[in-house]
């Protein structure tokens, strides 16, 4: 009984490698599925802060 109650606890506590493994595909395949949409926000985001910029520069 002491070894499965051993087995439950480092089951809980830790964070296993292949759990790690799992979460980095699941990001990576997200990233590649929605690449485009990511791609066209970053550019309005950083359309934006230039627009805002030249805002603040021209006097």
């Amino acid at each position: 009984m002491g070894k499965i109650k051993n087995l439950m606890k480092t089951e809980v506590d830790g964070i296993g490698v292949v759990e790690i493994i799992l979460i980095l595909l699941v990001l990576i395949l997200l990233v590649v599925l929605f690449r485009d949409q990511i791609t066209d926000i970053i550019n309005s985001v950083f359309e934006t802060i230039n627009d805002q910029v030249d805002t603040l520069n021209t006097p």
